[in-house]
C-alpha cells in the first residue's frame, strides 16, 4: 500500500527538529530510515533544495526554503508528484504560522510540536488519493517535476568516508540532476541595478579601447611601457566580471565583487598618469556602485507559492 509514512521540520543551517509527526509505525526499515532522516539532517546545507533518497521499500523526500527544510518518509510506490505537493503544502502553513526570527531564534528541539496536528491532517488526506485527485490538477504537478526532477541520493553517499561534505556544485551539475548553484536564483533586477550593469560595460569598454590604443602607442614608440596595455585589459576584465558577478550566482559572490573592485582601484592607480582626476573618479564610482549593486541583489528564496 502507497502512502505517506513520517514527516519533520528541521532547520537547515544545523539540524535541529522543529516539528515532526507523531508516528505509530515501528518496522525495522521505518526505523532504519529516521537514522537516515537525522544523517540527512546534518547535511540539509550543503545539497540542492529539491531531493530524494531511495532506500529499498522507502523513499526519503525533502525541500528547503528560507532556511528550514521539510522531510517525508513514504513508501517506494508513492508518486513523487503527490510527495513534493504534500511538502509544499507543509511548507506553506508552516512559513504564514512562523516567522523567520522565532525558527532563526528556536534552541529547543521540536519548540513547534503543535505544527504536529497540522501535519497528521494533512497526512491523512495525503493517503487517501481518492480525495485529491479532484482537487489537484496533476497534469501541471507531473511537468514541472519533469522540468525540475529532484536530485538523487543514494545510500552509498550516506556511508561514504567524506559524506555530503564535498558535493560540490559542479558534481551536481554533472549528474544532470538539480543542483543548488546553477539553479539558484537572484532577487529581481532593479533600476540601480541595471545603470551600474550599463556603466561597468562603458567603463570595460572604455578599458578596452584605451589597451588597443597603448598597443598602437608601444608598436610605434619603443619606449612605451607595455605595462601600462597590461592595465588597461585587466582593467577591462574586471569591469566584465563584475557583470558577470551581478547577473549569475556563484560561490563566495560578495568576496568576489570586493577582490574584483580592488583590482578596478589598483590598475586605475597605476594609470594615473593617463587619465585625469575626473576620469580616475568615474571608473572607480562606477566600480564601487557596481559592487553595491552585486551585494543588494541577493540569492533568491524560493516562494512559498511555487508549484511542484
Amino acid at each position: 500500500m502507497s502512502m505517506i509514512l513520517s514527516a519533520s521540520v528541521v532547520r537547515v543551517r544545523d539540524g535541529l527538529p522543529l516539528s515532526a509527526s507523531t508516528d505509530y509505525e515501528q518496522s525495522t526499515g521505518v526505523q532504519e530510515c529516521r537514522k537516515y532522516f537525522k544523517m540527512l539532517s546534518k547535511k540539509l546545507s550543503q545539497l540542492p533544495d529539491r531531493c530524494t533518497l531511495k532506500t529499498g521499500q522507502y523513499n526519503i523526500n525533502f525541500i528547503s526554503s528560507l532556511g528550514v527544510s521539510y522531510m517525508m518518509l513514504c513508501t517506494e510506490n508513492y508518486p513523487s508528484v503527490l510527495a513534493f505537493c504534500f511538502l509544499d503544502e507543509l511548507q506553506k502553513e508552516f512559513i504564514t504560522t512562523y516567522n523567520m526570527m522565532k525558527t532563526n531564534t528556536a534552541v529547543r528541539p521540536y519548540c513547534f510540536i503543535e505544527f504536529d496536528n497540522f501535519i497528521q491532517r494533512t497526512k491523512q488526506r495525503y493517503n487517501n488519493t481518492r480525495s485529491l485527485s479532484t482537487k489537484m490538477n496533476l497534469a501541471d504537478m507531473q511537468t514541472e517535476i519533469k522540468l525540475r526532477p529532484p536530485y538523487q541520493i543514494f545510500l552509498s553517499d550516506l556511508g561514504s568516508a567524506n559524506g555530503f561534505a564535498h558535493l560540490s556544485a559542479a558534481e551536481c551539475k554533472g549528474t544532470g540532476k538539480i543542483s543548488a548553484a546553477p539553479h539558484q536564483r537572484l532577487e529581481p533586477v532593479t533600476l540601480p541595478g541595471i545603470v551600474s550593469f550599463v556603466l561597468s560595460l562603458l567603463c570595460g569598454a572604455l578599458n578596452l579601447i584605451r589597451g588597443f590604443h597603448a598597443i598602437e602607442s608601444l608598436l610605434q614608440n619603443e619606449g612605451e611601457d607595455f605595462s601600462y596595455v597590461i592595465a588597461f585589459f585587466l582593467g577591462t576584465a574586471a569591469c566584465l566580471y563584475q557583470c558577470y558577478l551581478f547577473v549569475y550566482y556563484t560561490g563566495w559572490r560578495n568576496a568576489k565583487s570586493f577582490l574584483t573592485f580592488g583590482l578596478i582601484c589598483l590598475c586605475n592607480m597605476y594609470l594615473y598618469e593617463l587619465r585625469n582626476l575626473w576620469q580616475l573618479f568615474f571608473h572607480v564610482t562606477v566600480g564601487a556602485f557596481a559592487t553595491l549593486q552585486i551585494r543588494l541583489r541577493r540569492p533568491q528564496g524560493k516562494s512559498p507559492h511555487y508549484n511542484v
